[in-house]
């Protein structure tokens, strides 16, 4: 099953060396600027989206003669691409460290189009998953655009960074369309009850005034300090960050809020840059008891990535069902063991092949408001019948009085494709230990997490 899986990738890496090695044999033999070019079509596996099919292109500056490499001096990354359960994803971003003099530019546009966005309550396990019913009762349609702009400068001790940004997204949530998820299926595989979703709006969870989403804008602004010896699969070094979002309603904010955000990444070679330990932790809280619902879900970050979903999923808690733990302040780490087993040369191009172990955990550190609270609008339009009902799903779905909030972990492995320290083809696989985290995951994606 899984080497089936694998065959695409095989295809992906033939056709990326074969690009990249083209433009750069090139550019070596007439001493011009080196340029890597990177396409390829995306034929990958998400546990929670199903299979994923597209295109992408990275294109990298290493400078005359490949001056920088494997660090390049600029870097255009392109990609489109469809799920197979409704989702479609545009990607488009530039990184470069000569535009501006020391300082180094990131921007990063995003359109995500999700009609059956996984949505499993708030506050981890105060939120219960019937892991028997895996129907649409727990999706959502969901569009997020968003655009930022980084920037990171030198401080004056070594290793040190300064960090800015400008962040905006807009973000639309809508209940299911049960026609567009009910089409060409079977009778008895259609749905046209009520969503988890709708009962938290029902039951006053969802604000009213939030229930459709709204717009960010607003500055980001922290501190790094960055030790790695390569970026993109590091063997040894620290990589650590504080920041702050800043969200006011006069900078065109729809719920204004604050957020901050503490990581730290540490990376330790046990036998020289072949067997590698790693691990990260992540601290992200709200200042104030105030957030928007549908920021919950958003993993933020500064620099040349994307805000990402989380926590759950392969950018965070691999093996956890995307969007599980959700909460006004959330901690997560990962621990993982990479050992890179063969290194060869293919199509002029420098090959690893690495292996990785890992586990990976998260929580709820303070709890978002889940009382059953329906607007007086509501409580007028049920009957006692209708009453009794709610509250009877009520406290089978949600139990507010569950203070401790307990770790979501999971437990898995996984297989890398390095090519040139730069493009990592990945595959990992996670498993939890609590059945209300969900079955598993396969992951066939880019890069290391971290």
């Amino acid at each position: 099953m899984i080497t089936k899986k694998m065959l695409p990738i095989g295809l992906s890496l033939c056709l990326t060396l074969a690009c990249v090695g083209g433009a750069q044999s090139q550019n070596e033999n007439t001493q011009q600027r080196r340029l890597g070019f990177g396409p390829l079509p995306i034929v990958a596996f998400d546990a929670d989206r199903g299979f994923q099919y597209g295109g992408l292109l990275n294109i990298f500056d290493y400078g005359t003669g490949g001056a920088s490499f494997p660090n390049p001096r600029q870097h255009w990354y392109l990609e489109y691409s469809r799920f197979t359960r409704g989702t479609q994803q545009f990607f488009l971003t530039y990184d470069t460290r000569t535009l501006i003099p020391n300082v180094r530019m990131s921007l990063a546009a995003t359109l995500w189009l999700d009609p059956a966005m996984d949505f499993y309550g708030f506050n981890g396990y105060q939120a219960f998953f019937d892991a028997d019913n895996m129907s649409a009762f727990y999706r959502l349609d969901r569009r997020m655009m968003s655009f930022k702009a980084d920037f990171v400068g030198s401080l004056p001790w070594n290793n040190w960074f300064w960090q800015a940004s400008y962040y905006f997204s807009s973000l639309r949530y809508r209940p299911l369309d049960r026609d567009w998820f009910n089409e060409g299926r079977p009778e008895n595989e259609q749905f046209h009850g009520t969503t988890l979703f709708e009962h938290y709006m029902n039951w006053g969870i969802v604000p009213q005034n939030q229930k459709e989403g709204g717009f960010t804008s607003g500055p980001r602004f922290g501190i790094m300090y960055d030790s790695r010896d390569f970026e993109a699969a590091p063997s040894r070094g620290i990589w650590a960050e504080a920041n702050m979002t800043l969200a006011p309603g006069f900078l065109g904010t729809t719920h204004p809020y604050n957020r901050y955000m503490l990581i730290f990444r540490h990376y330790i070679p046990i036998q020289d840059n072949r067997l590698v330990f790693a691990y990260r932790l992540n601290y992200q809280g709200t200042i104030g008891n105030h957030l928007p619902f549908y920021i919950m879900p958003v993993f933020s970050t500064i620099g040349r990535e994307w805000d990402r979903d989380g926590l759950g999923g392969y950018r965070t808690i691999r093996g956890i069902m995307r969007g599980r733990v959700q909460g006004l302040d959330m901690a997560f780490f990962n621990a993982e063991l990479r050992w890179r087993f063969m290194n060869f040369q293919m199509a002029r191009q420098n090959v690893q092949l690495a292996l990785n172990g890992f586990v990976d955990g998260g929580m709820v550190t303070r709890n978002f408001d889940n009382r059953f609270r329906p607007s007086r609008e509501t409580l007028e339009q049920w009957t006692p019948e209708d009453l009794e009902w709610n509250l009877q799903t009520f406290n089978k779905y949600v139990d507010p009085n569950r203070s401790r909030n307990a770790l979501h972990s999971a437990v898995g492995g996984g297989f890398r494709i390095i090519i040139n320290q730069n493009f990592i083809i990945a595959i990992d696989a996670a498993r939890p230990f609590n059945r209300q985290d969900g079955n598993g995951g396969f992951y066939v994606n880019t890069g290391y997490l971290f």
